[in-house]
C-alpha cells in the first residue's frame, strides 16, 4: 500500500472513530436531562453524573499516547472500541442510581481515543501536513453534537417501546444500544481497512524516555491552555441543553440543537485551526483565539437584570428608578456562543500545533498528558459550574469563570512571550514565531 493512500486511510478512519468515541464520551449532555428525571436526581447530582465520564476521559489520556507511540494507534484505537461498547451495553439496563454513576463512569473510557488518534496520525504525517491532518482528526470533537442531533427524536419517538423481544426499551436507553453496536462496527472496520503494518515511532523508548519532556513547565503550560479550548468546550457541550431549558425554557430538541450550534464552529474549524498555525504560527493564532474567548464570554456573563437606584419624587414617584437594563435575548446568546465555538475550534489546534515541533519524537507522551489535563478541566469545570451557580444564584456564572481563567491564561501567554523575544532580541518584539524557544 503507497505511503499516501495508507495515511489518508489512517486519517479517515481514525476521525471517524473518534468522532463517535466523542459521541459516546458526550452522551450524558443529552441523556442526563430525561435520565434526571426519571431517578429523581438533584441538579448537583445532575452535574456529577455530566462529569464523571469525562473524568474517565481524562485520566488515561498520557497512557493511551505513550502506548499508541509505542504499540502503534491501530491497536490501541481498536481496544478502546471494544471497551467502551461494554459499559455502553450495560447502560441499557441500569435501573438506581449508584449503578447508573459507575456505568457512567466507565463508559468515560471512550473520551481517550483523543490521544491515542493523534500519536497514530503524528507518526504516519510528515511534519508540514501535520498541523492540517491533526486539526482534520481533532474536528471528530463534532460527535458531541451527534446526540444533540439525533436523542431527543429517538427518545420522543421511541418512549414506552420495545425491541428485539424485550431485550432493547426505547426512550433515552435505546441511544446506548445504537452506540455500542456501532463500537463495535467501527472496532472491525478498523481492523479491516487500515495497514496492518502500524508505524511505531516509541518502540524502542523506554517509560522513562517518554516522559522525560514532562519535567518542563512549557508542557504544563500548554495543557493550561488546552484547558481553556477544550476542556471548558466539554463543560460547555454538557451544560448547554439544561441551560437552554431553564434559562429560556426551550424544549429539549430545540436546546440541543441549539448546542449544536455550538459545537459544529468549535469542532468543524479545527483543520482551519491547523492550517492557519501551519501558515501564520501557532502563538499568533493562541492570541486571537484568548482575545476573542474573552470578549464573547465576557458578554455572556452578564447577570439578567438591572440596577436600582434611589432618586428623589420629582424623578420618580416611588423614590427608585431602574438603570443599566441587560437582558440578552435567546438570538444573541446563540450568536455569541457560535463565535465562541469558532475561538475554540480553531484553538484547540494551535495548541497541538506546538507539541509535534518541539516534541517530535514524543507526541504521545506529551500529546497524552495535554489532552488528560486539558479534558480534566472540563471534569472540574462542569460541578465548579452547578456549585458557584446555587452560591450566587446567578445563571450565566459559567461564563464569569471562563472568562477569569481565560485572561489568566493569555497573560501568562504573554509575560512568556514577551521574555523570550526580549532575551533572543530586543529589536524583535513584534515576532511572535520564534523556533528556539527556551525553556519557560
Amino acid at each position: 500500500m503507497k505511503i499516501e493512500k495508507a495515511r489518508n486511510r489512517v486519517l479517515s478512519w481514525s476521525f471517524l472513530a473518534f468522532t463517535l468515541m466523542f459521541a459516546v464520551w458526550l452522551q450524558f449532555g443529552i441523556l442526563a436531562i430525561p435520565i434526571q428525571k426519571e431517578f429523581g436526581l438533584s441538579d448537583t447530582q445532575f452535574y456529577w453524573l455530566t462529569a464523571l465520564p469525562i473524568l474517565n476521559g481524562s485520566i488515561w489520556r498520557l497512557f493511551t499516547g505513550i502506548w499508541a507511540d509505542k504499540y502503534g494507534g491501530r491497536k490501541v484505537m481498536i481496544i478502546l472500541l471494544l471497551l467502551a461498547a461494554i459499559p455502553t451495553a450495560i447502560l441499557t439496563q441500569v435501573h438506581n442510581v449508584t449503578a447508573l454513576f459507575i456505568v457512567a463512569f466507565f463508559i468515560g473510557i471512550a473520551g481517550n481515543s483523543f490521544s491515542a488518534g493523534i500519536a497514530w496520525n503524528s507518526a504516519w504525517f510528515p511534519r508540514e501536513k501535520q498541523g492540517f491532518a491533526l486539526g482534520l482528526f481533532g474536528a471528530g470533537n463534532v460527535g458531541a453534537s451527534l446526540t444533540k442531533l439525533i436523542g431527543p427524536g429517538i427518545i420522543s419517538a421511541t418512549a414506552g417501546a420495545t425491541y428485539l423481544g424485550g431485550l432493547a426499551v426505547g426512550g433515552w436507553r435505546l441511544i446506548p444500544a445504537i452506540y455500542a453496536i456501532a463500537l463495535l462496527m467501527m472496532a472491525l472496520a478498523i481492523l479491516v481497512y487500515t495497514p496492518h503494518q502500524d508505524l511505531k515511532p516509541g518502540s524502542s523508548v523506554s517509560l522513562r524516555d517518554q516522559l522525560q519532556p514532562l519535567k518542563e513547565i512549557r508542557v504544563w503550560r500548554f495543557s493550561l491552555y488546552y484547558t481553556v479550548v477544550f476542556g471548558a468546550y466539554v463543560a460547555l457541550s454538557s451544560m448547554l441543553p439544561k441551560y437552554y431549558e431553564s434559562q429560556f425554557g426551550v424544549e429539549l430538541w430545540k436546546a440541543a440543537l441549539l448546542t449544536a450550534l455550538f459545537i459544529f464552529p468549535a469542532s468543524l474549524l479545527r483543520p482551519l485551526g491547523g492550517s492557519l498555525s501551519d501558515k501564520f504560527g501557532a502563538r499568533r493564532i493562541m492570541y486571537w483565539t484568548f482575545l476573542l474567548i474573552i470578549f464573547t464570554s465576557g458578554i455572556l456573563m452578564m447577570p439578567q437584570g438591572h440596577i436600582i437606584i434611589e432618586v428623589s419624587k420629582e424623578k420618580a414617584a416611588s423614590g427608585r428608578l431602574d438603570i443599566l437594563p441587560w437582558h440578552i435575548s435567546l438570538h444573541f446568546f446563540v450568536l455569541f456562543t457560535i463565535l465562541l465555538g469558532c475561538a475554540m475550534g480553531v484553538g484547540k489546534a494551535a495548541v497541538y500545533k506546538h507539541i509535534p515541533e518541539y516534541f517530535p519524537e514524543r507526541v504521545g507522551s506529551v500529546g497524552g498528558l495535554v489532552g488528560a489535563l486539558g479534558a480534566l478541566g472540563g471534569f472540574f469545570l462542569l460541578p465548579i459550574f452547578g456549585y458557584v451557580q446555587s452560591i450566587t444564584g446567578i445563571k450565566s456564572s459559567p461564563f464569569g469563570i471562563l472568562f477569569l481563567f481565560t485572561t489568566i491564561c493569555l497573560l501568562w501567554m504573554h509575560v512568556v512571550v514577551m521574555r523570550i523575544l526580549q532575551e533572543n532580541s530586543p529589536s524583535l518584539l513584534h515576532i511572535f514565531e520564534i523556533e528556539n524557544e527556551d525553556n519557560k
